[in-house]
């Protein structure tokens, strides 16, 4: 035997461990809902005959995704009767899923041709339930995983999370084009079962709920003290200082001193490229005359193949450069990439040329997204992790939404050549940002003890 073949028997062999494949599977979980809120409802509604500008502001419908701070401090502390047995994490988990396995059902039951309204709404609540199942399960994710394990642990979850969007964008678009729609969306809601029979058999993190900072005891202990205040009040307002303004302070205290305002600015222009290409992909792919199965063989299996390809190739770069170059690797890639899709726009419809860009941009993508998520992982204190990680979420993933909601609208306006080439000139920031950062730590060498 070789020593590749040796080194990627090793690799293989490490998915029987439960801890990967526990990984694999919820990854895959939290991975479904996505597309089904964003891309592949895109498709749906095209079909339905809905006005292109009005499926852009259904990128929306996905703010949950950017707002889920708002409720993280009730998944990182508030117990669930019945569910809380299971443990903090577990049973917001189980929770959640049941809550998408509902959204799901109910898409499956509406017709958007009839009353794009209801089906707007059904998205919303879909994007509420898959975000705050995503605010346990990155808890669960960060807590149980060991600093020596965080790579392989990591890359796992991403990989179950890619297998899920070949699922929720290849899957459903050819079940759409066998069975028609509804029978898309009931087949999504049943695969939900894979993350329901996992969070029932892991097992809860051992990390302490309540290890705070000295800044939260003294708070809570001035409440306390003011004897002549409602006990509710003393009682209400220590924790919501505790829960939602602790986290708040602590996030910016462990920034290091000078550049936190480079890194928080960083973090919001970071994906704004290709999550504002995306939401109207594959828009763009019908509009140029391919039907939804070549779609879904073209973006859906092929393009999230090459992104994994893209995640392997990150695990690489950050093991020989570090995490700073390869975002700046990353953003560069997505950014060149959608100057290609301009080029495509530009020419007659070529299939053999879709090919190639799509996996341009999902390589870009697959770095750029786990280096991501690497950067962000390494942020959050124990003591915080739901909350702060939410916090995160929020400010790269808030401008994302909110700009893809016009996405529509611009294209429109300019068309879809000059429609790419603005969402290539915004990752000029996050390109110039990368560069900077890249040789400055993020957070102090020490946390801030209070």
């Amino acid at each position: 035997m070789t020593a590749a073949a040796g080194g990627w028997r090793a690799r293989l062999g490490a998915y029987a461990d439960p801890k990967m494949q526990a990984m694999l599977a919820l990854g895959f979980s939290s991975g479904l809902p996505f597309l089904l809120v964003f891309s592949t409802l895109s498709a749906w509604l095209t079909q339905a005959g809905v006005k292109r500008a009005t499926i852009g502001f259904f990128s929306w419908c996905g703010l949950a995704f950017s707002f889920k701070y708002l409720w993280s401090p009730l998944v990182d502390r508030l117990p669930l009767p019945l569910l809380g047995r299971l443990g903090r994490r577990r049973s917001w988990m189980l929770l959640s899923q049941l809550a998408v396995v509902l959204a799901l059902i109910q898409m499956a039951l509406a017709d958007p041709a009839q009353d794009v309204v209801h089906v707007a709404v059904l998205a919303i609540l879909l994007a509420f339930a898959a975000a705050t199942q995503d605010i346990a399960l990155d808890a669960w994710r960060i807590e149980s995983t060991p600093a020596d394990r965080a790579g392989p642990l990591t890359g796992a979850f991403q990989i179950g999370y890619r297998i899920a969007l070949i699922a929720a964008g290849a899957g459903a678009l050819f079940a759409a084009a066998e069975f028609g729609w509804r029978s898309a969306y009931l087949l999504m809601a049943a695969l939900m079962a894979t993350g329901l029979i996992t969070t029932c058999l892991i097992t809860e993190p051992t990390a302490d709920p309540r290890r705070g900072f000295a800044h939260e005891a003294r708070v809570t202990a001035f409440l306390h003290e003011r004897s002549g205040w409602p006990r509710w009040l003393r009682e209400s307002g220590a924790w919501f200082i505790g829960a939602v303004v602790c986290p708040f302070l602590d996030l910016f205290r462990r920034l290091h001193p000078g550049h936190g305002v480079l890194v928080l600015a960083f973090i919001v222009v970071y994906r704004l490229s290709d999550f504002t290409m995306g939401v109207m992909a594959n828009n763009f792919y019908l509009s140029l005359g391919f039907t939804l199965k070549e779609i879904a063989s073209i973006s859906k299996i092929f393009g999230v193949l090459v992104t994994m390809a893209g995640v392997a190739v990150a695990g690489g770069l950050i093991a020989r450069w570090g995490v700073g170059r390869t975002l700046t690797v990353g953003v560069v890639t997505v950014s060149l990439a959608n100057l290609y899709f301009s080029w495509i726009a530009s020419h007659p419809p070529d299939l053999a040329g879709l090919a190639v860009a799509i996996a341009f941009d999902n390589i870009g993508v697959g770095i750029a997204g786990t280096a991501f998520v690497v950067y962000l992982s390494a942020l959050p204190s124990p003591a915080y992790t739901a909350t702060q990680y939410a916090l995160l979420g929020m400010f790269w993933s808030a401008p994302c939404k909110w700009l893809a909601g016009y996405s529509g609208a611009i294209i429109e306006a300019i068309g879809f050549p000059l429609f790419f080439c603005y969402t290539a000139a915004l990752g000029l920031p996050a390109i110039v940002l990368s560069m900077i950062l890249s040789r400055k730590p993020a957070l102090r060498e020490t946390p801030a003890a209070g």
